[in-house]
């Protein structure tokens, strides 16, 4: 599963981070990298719980996430 980091400065100086394969999992930070960290740490946390409730398949996952270019 490869996951797409897409990061965007805010007008007000926060940065957003989203995961544009997992729907709802964006997350701000107050620089880039806190941004990318935590959506990262949200796409596991949301990864788990689908596969907590079988909405995965049960087979092993390698998960890689790559920063989305400008």
């Amino acid at each position: 599963m490869h996951l797409t980091v897409e990061t965007e400065q805010e007008e007000d100086a926060r940065w957003i981070a989203e995961i544009p394969e997992l729907a709802g999992v964006l997350a701000y930070g107050a620089t880039r990298d806190e941004a990318i960290a935590r959506v990262q740490a949200l796409a596991l946390r949301v990864i788990a719980e689908r596969l907590e409730h079988d909405e995965e398949p049960p087979a092993l996952l390698t998960i890689a996430f790559a920063a989305a270019t400008p």
